[in-house]
C-alpha cells in the first residue's frame, strides 16, 4: 500500500531517507508484524502452540498486504495500532487457515507489539546513527589532522583571543562525536530488549511456559530478555533519547561555528559549494550556510520533543493513558532529526573550504593585539606579574588610540626594549609561536577515535 499523504516537502532537507524508512508506515508496521511472526515461531519450539500454524502466520506478516489508511482510521477509534493490526492480521490468516488464526498473538498485549517492534526499529535506527557518527568521525580526523597546524584567531564572547588553530577546533568537534559513539555502545544492552509482560505484565495467560517462550521470543528476535516487562518504566527510551538530544547539541555547535567562519566580516571557513547551494531568492551574490542550517535547526527542535520523553515517563500503575501515546511520534521524530543533522553534516565536514590566508590577515585586525598575553607572560618573569600586566595594557590602549600596530608601540617602549629584544619581540608577536598544546589536543581526539573505531 502507498503512504499516507504526509508533510513531505522539508523531509530531504531535514531527515535522512534511509532513517523515514525504518519509521515510516511501513517500517511500523512491519516491525510489528515481526514480533507476531516471532511469537509463533518461540510458541511453536515450546510446543504451546502447533507447528503448522506457523508458516500461515509468517505469510500473513508482510506489511504489504494491509492498508495504513484503513488501518489509521481504526486506530482513532481503538486507542494504539495494535489492536486494528492483529484484528487485520487474524483476518487475513483465517482466510487461508482458519485453524492457524487461533494462534496468533496468543499471550501477548499490544504493548508487547507496538513496543518490541519499535525496539526493533530502534535497533536499525541505532545501527545508521552509529555508522554515520563513525563515518563523522573519520572525516572529522582527517581534517583535524589536516589543518593542526593552521592557525586561526580564538574567540571568546565573540571577540578575538589569542590564536588557535583550525585543526584543534575541529579536534573539539572530534572529541564531541566520540563520547557519544561511546554513549551508544554503552546503552545499546539496555535498550536492545524485549518487550512481552501479557495484559499486566505477569504473563498469566501463558502459565508455566511463559519464561521459555519470553526466552524463545527474545531469541527469535535477537533481543534481551529483561529482568521484567518495562510497559511502564520507560528510561530505556528516554536514556536513548537524551543520547541523541546529546548528539545533535554536539552537531549544533559544530554548525554554529561553521555558520560563524562563514559570515563575510569573518570569511575563513565554507560550506562546500555546489549549484544552487545556499543562494537567495533575491541577492545572487549570497552563499548561505545551509548545512549548518539543518544543525543548528535539529539542535534547537530536539531538546523540547525530549522534554516530552521525560515528561512522559511518571506512568501509571502497569499501563499509562495518554504519556504512552505521548511518546509513539516523538522518539521515532528526534531519530529522525538527528538523522538529517547527521547527514547534512557529513556533508559540511567532508568538503570544507578553508581560506588560510584570510585567517592570517583576520589574526592581524587588531594589530597585534590578541598576542599581548604572549609579550606580558614573558615580561612578567623578569619584572613581575603586575608591573608586565599594566605596561602592556597601558601598551594596548596606545595602540589602540594611535591606531599602531602593537609591535612599533611596543619597539618604542623603554621599559619592554630593556627587558626584551627586537628578535623576541618579533618571535612573540608571530601567531604560529603562541599556538600552545594545540597539536597535542587534535592527536588525542584523533587518538581516541581510532581506538574507538579499531
Amino acid at each position: 500500500m502507498n503512504e499516507r499523504p504526509g508533510n513531505q516537502l522539508f523531509d530531504a532537507y531535514f531527515t535522512a531517507r534511509d532513517m523515514r524508512e525504518v519509521f515510516c508506515d511501513q517500517g511500523r508496521v512491519q516491525a510489528m508484524l515481526d514480533f507476531e511472526a516471532a511469537l509463533a515461531r518461540a510458541e511453536a519450539r515450546v510446543g504451546v502452540i502447533p507447528p503448522t500454524a506457523v508458516a500461515p502466520i509468517e505469510a500473513a506478516c508482510q506489511a504489504g498486504h494491509y492498508d495504513f489508511a484503513a488501518l489509521g482510521e481504526a486506530i482513532a477509534t481503538a486507542g494504539n495500532s495494535a489492536i486494528p493490526l492483529v484484528k487485520a492480521l487474524g483476518k487475513q490468516i483465517a482466510a487461508s487457515d482458519a485453524q492457524a488464526e487461533r494462534y496468533v498473538h496468543l499471550g501477548a498485549t499490544s504493548q508487547d507489539v507496538m513496543d518490541s517492534g519499535l525496539v526493533l526499529q530502534l535497533r536499525r535506527a541505532l545501527a545508521l546513527i552509529d555508522s554515520d557518527l563513525a563515518q563523522l568521525g573519520d572525516t572529522l580526523a582527517t581534517q583535524a589532522q589536516r589543518y593542526v597546524a593552521t592557525p586561526l584567531a580564538g574567540r571568546t564572547w565573540l571577540q578575538h583571543a589569542t590564536p588557535v588553530t583550525l585543526g584543534m577546533k575541529i579536534a573539539g568537534w572530534l572529541g564531541a562525536v566520540t563520547r557519544s559513539r561511546q554513549r551508544l555502545q554503552a546503552l545499546r544492552p539496555r535498550l536492545l530488549v524485549l518487550q512481552f509482560g501479557g495484559a499486566s505484565g505477569t504473563l498469566a495467560a501463558l502459565g508455566e511456559q511463559a519464561m521459555p517462550i519470553a526466552q524463545a521470543l527474545a531469541e527469535e528476535l535477537q533481543l534481551s530478555l529483561p529482568d521484567q516487562p518495562w510497559h511502564t518504566q520507560r528510561d530505556r527510551l528516554v536514556e536513548f533519547g537524551s543520547v541523541l538530544g546529546l548528539i545533535a547539541g554536539s552537531l549544533g555547535k559544530l554548525g554554529r561555528d561553521i555558520s560563524l567562519l562563514m559570515q563575510t566580516e569573518a570569511a575563513e571557513v565554507f560550506e562546500p559549494s555546489a549549484p544552487g547551494k545556499g543562494g537567495s531568492s533575491t541577492m545572487p551574490h549570497k552563499r548561505n550556510p545551509v548545512g549548518a542550517a539543518v544543525l543548528i535547526g535539529a539542535a534547537t527542535r530536539v531538546p523540547g520533543l525530549l522534554s516530552t520523553l521525560f515528561s512522559a515517563m511518571p506512568q501509571e500503575h502497569e499501563r499509562s493513558l495518554g504519556l504512552w501515546h505521548a511518546e509513539w511520534e516523538t522518539l521515532p521524530e528526534i531519530c529522525c532529526l538527528v538523522s538529517g543533522s547527521l547527514k547534512q553534516a557529513l556533508l559540511v565536514t567532508g568538503g570544507l573550504e578553508v581560506d588560510a590566508e584570510r585567517m592570517v590577515r583576520n589574526l592581524d585586525l587588531t594589530q597585534g593585539l590578541v598576542l599581548a598575553e604572549a609579550v606580558s607572560i614573558v615580561l612578567a618573569q623578569r619584572v613581575g606579574r603586575d608591573t608586565a600586566h599594566h605596561l602592556l595594557e597601558q601598551c594596548c590602549k596606545r595602540a589602540v588610540a594611535e591606531q599602531r600596530h602593537l609591535r612599533a608601540v611596543l619597539g618604542d617602549e623603554p621599559q619592554v626594549t630593556a627587558e626584551l629584544s627586537a628578535t623576541e619581540l618579533d618571535h612573540l608577536l608571530d601567531p604560529a609561536h603562541y599556538l600552545g598544546q594545540a597539536r597535542t589536543w587534535v592527536e588525542r581526539a584523533v587518538a581516541e577515535h581510532s581506538a574507538l573505531t579499531a
